[in-house]
């Protein structure tokens, strides 16, 4: 795309990530394939694409048979979903469990690599209230895989938005919402210790500077600010506001007697478009995002507060979906277009960040395998407010 080619041209910098030479204790990067439009490319296309990217896993919304055996046999790891419509049955009862887990997983798995099932979706923002079914469902769901002896192989969690979060700034007082914790926060954290699973957490900081334009910097957002801001409470000093929010989960876990839980983001990005009011939704800045996102991932290291901890990131997503409803962001999410052409060029692998061209401060010296970056002029103020809280809580949808 012409898009694609000129912004190239716009590797530039603000802030610089560092590459290490030894890609140690590195964390994973996947993608979130959804597919609410009518002009995707066929499953077997779009696992060629995966493919072609170096991509190894991928998060889906469902379990849909036609994109399942597309999988099969391609070596890239899969996470399936059960929806939110299908809680209130699936905690009823085994006998439901079982035959989904028969018809959902058994004829795909182990060729389809099924590493995980996210039982439900932002489930305590689901309108129709489901929240009392999704621990029930979970038990409901690993006991059926047990069942047939799959278990061993599957994790059962449950994707969550920052919106279940009472206090997220700063971070070392993240605390979730009180009417959360004994019916379900705790229990749901003791399901995924007893299983040896993982949190899967929804991580945008997209809304949280959108809502607080005023408080929030663009380069906060956007992993370009050296300087940071210094937890008053500990000290750590955040850099980015993805870490910053990862950590506010960390911190709301300790509180609630789990200091151990382990952290999968099942989805995050960056908006390529958006409407007037959706400040920072652009192509430039969705690829300076998701570049700077990838980039210190894959690099290795944790977040402040768990430093030894890889991060391990699903993007969202891998297409502009166009049929879905909403603000315009909600359909310009995609790093690729349906035609499979990039919205824009970041690296999405080590090889690749290897590869990427990068610049110093000085633009007129190239060090190899020292930065990424993406050029972008727009920069804002550089503390966060206590007040910029609130957004920190939105997710998508």
């Amino acid at each position: 795309m012409e898009l694609a080619r000129h912004l190239s041209l716009f590797l530039c910098a603000f802030l610089f990530i560092p590459i290490q030479t030894v890609f140690s204790d590195a964390g994973t990067i996947g993608i979130n394939y959804g597919r609410i439009a009518d002009n995707l490319p066929s499953p077997p296309q779009v696992v060629q694409l995966l493919k072609a990217q170096g991509i190894t896993k991928v998060k889906l919304y469902d379990t849909d048979s036609t994109v399942l055996s597309a999988l099969s046999g391609s070596g890239i790891s899969v996470t399936v979903a059960l929806p939110n419509e299908q809680l209130s049955a699936a905690a009823a009862s085994t006998s439901f469990t079982d035959s989904w887990v028969q018809s959902n997983i058994l004829p795909y798995h182990p060729k389809a690599m099924i590493e995980a099932i996210a039982v439900g979706n932002e489930v305590f923002v689901d309108p129709k209230n489901t929240t009392p079914f999704l621990v029930p469902a979970m038990e409901n769901v690993y006991a059926s895989l047990s069942k047939y002896d799959v278990a061993s192989s599957i994790k059962v969690s449950s994707p969550l938005a920052l919106s279940a979060l009472q206090t997220s700034y700063p971070s070392s007082s993240g605390s979730f919402k009180p009417d959360l914790i004994e019916p379900v926060i705790k229990p749901m954290l003791n399901f995924l210790k007893q299983t040896g699973s993982y949190l899967m957490v929804n991580v945008y900081p997209f809304f949280a500077y959108t809502g607080n334009t005023d408080t929030i910097s663009l380069n906060y957002a956007l992993f370009r600010d050296n300087s940071g801001n210094k937890d008053p409470n500990n000290g750590l000093l955040y850099k980015n506001l993805f870490e910053a929010q990862i950590d506010a989960v960390f911190a709301a876990t300790a509180a609630v007697g789990f200091n151990d839980v382990k952290i999968v983001v099942s989805e995050t990005g960056w908006p390529s478009k958006g409407d007037e009011n959706e400040a920072g939704a652009s192509t430039e800045n969705a690829a300076a995002y998701n570049g700077n996102l990838v980039s210190r991932v894959l690099t290795g290291g944790g977040t402040p507060l768990r430093p030894d901890e890889p991060l391990n990131v699903y993007l969202f997503a891998l297409f502009n979906e166009d049929q879905k409803p909403g603000a315009t962001s909600e359909r310009n999410y995609g790093l690729f277009y349906p035609n499979k052409e990039k919205v824009y060029d970041i690296p999405l692998t080590v090889e690749g960040l290897k590869n990427a061209p990068n610049m110093t401060e000085s633009k007129t010296q190239v060090v190899a395998g020292q930065t990424w970056c993406v050029a972008n002029d727009k920069a804002g103020k550089r503390e966060i407010a206590g007040g910029a809280e609130l957004c920190l809580w939105r997710g998508r949808g």
